[in-house]
């Protein structure tokens, strides 16, 4: 058994101060007029949100929420591993491992963990996030990972995993390299291929899906070639600028939420504020990139395809959300065994950080019934 040391986040007043001043001395971009949400990141709301994250926002009230929550870290294969275990209640609550993704964190989670008692939580940050170290992994090595902290960490023999983004892959993986424990897993999506597949010999509403991903990738992915390909190149300025790094993960916290064109109908500016600065005192944006470029040499240098792009054997579950790409059925089934499939009313890529309840439900039905 790994040692388990416990965890509280306490973030130095010093660092706290210099937020302080960067804040106050952000040169702020031009920008075109009216410019709304049409070039990237809506620089009007910018201002507005780092101008309260200045006056208004209390992190050391955040702090002390998440740090309710009991924390712990864990060296695994080499990687301190930070993790949230929340002990169920009843006589023999099930493991249920949640994992978050990008530019996300294990906040993610943090309104759910109240109604989840009947099962024993962990929530770990993703090696490269959080309070984890800064390691970049690629999914089936934080796989291996996550299931050295189920198993010989926590003494855990089976267990559930949810997750979506990159918890969908590192949720894959885990349950095709480990299929004996792990009893089922839960996603919010199923992944989207490797760029290889072959769509005329798919059904027609997996070549609509396929055209849509074309389009998408084209207008939003910028971002996932800059990860996989050159992450380096922006982490400097991500990691010296608090707008700059606010600006880079709002954006898509405004394009994949659900919100009707008011990102504050889904997430407010506490929770953004609060997610940027689990990225901001842990100086972890370009660890968190990188993991995007080693899935990427994982896929195509490895000489065979990952276990997180092969198709999974254990019940799976499937919600998908309209915030989300629309998942045909067709294409959740050629990559995991399909027990269940629901759209779901509301809610987009944070589901469960936006509409907890619902998600709760879902996830909730599907382990049930397995």
């Amino acid at each position: 058994m790994q040692t388990v040391t416990p965890f509280k986040i306490d973030v130095p007043q010093q660092m706290l101060e210099d937020l302080q001043q960067r804040l106050q001395r952000t040169r702020w971009a031009d920008a075109p007029e009216n410019a709304g949400w049409n070039y990237g990141t809506n620089p009007d709301y910018l201002k507005e949100l780092v101008q309260y994250w200045a006056t208004g926002y209390d992190w050391r009230k955040h702090e002390a929420a998440l740090n309710q929550f009991p924390q712990f870290k864990a060296g695994i294969d080499g990687i301190n591993i930070h993790f949230l275990h929340i002990r169920g209640t009843g006589q023999k609550p099930h493991p249920l491992l949640l994992v978050h993704g990008w530019p996300d964190s294990f906040y993610r989670y943090y309104k759910v963990i109240p109604m989840l008692t009947e099962y024993d939580l962990v929530i770990p940050s993703i090696p490269g996030f959080g309070f984890s170290d800064h390691v970049a992994c690629d999914h089936d090595r934080t796989a291996g990972i996550f299931a050295k902290l189920m198993t010989d960490v926590l003494g855990y023999d089976t267990y559930y995993v949810a997750g979506g983004d990159l918890g969908t892959g590192i949720a894959k993986s885990m349950a095709n390299i480990y299929p004996g424990a792990v009893k089922a897993i839960h996603l919010t999506d199923v992944g989207y291929g490797t760029g290889q597949e072959d769509w005329s010999q798919m059904s027609a509403p997996e070549q609509e899906f396929g055209q849509f991903l074309q389009h998408w990738w084209y207008t939003e992915g910028a971002y996932n070639m800059m990860h996989s390909t050159k992450p380096q190149t922006v982490a400097f300025g991500l990691n010296d600028s608090p707008a700059g790094l606010a600006s880079w993960i709002l954006e898509k916290f405004n394009a994949w939420t659900d919100n009707g064109g008011n990102i504050e109908s889904a997430v407010t500016k506490d929770e953004l504020i609060t997610n940027i600065m689990i990225y901001w005192v842990t100086e972890t944006i370009n660890s968190s990139m990188r993991t995007y470029l080693e899935n990427t040499r994982a896929i195509y240098t490895s000489g065979g395809l990952p276990q997180s792009y092969k198709r999974v054997a254990v019940p799976t579950g499937v919600a998908s959300f309209p915030g989300e790409a629309p998942i045909p059925r067709e294409w959740a089934e050629r990559w995991v065994n399909v027990q269940r499939f629901t759209k779901m009313p509301k809610g987009g890529h944070f589901a469960a950080l936006e509409v907890p309840e619902a998600w709760v439900g879902e996830l909730k039905a599907f382990f049930e019934a397995v």
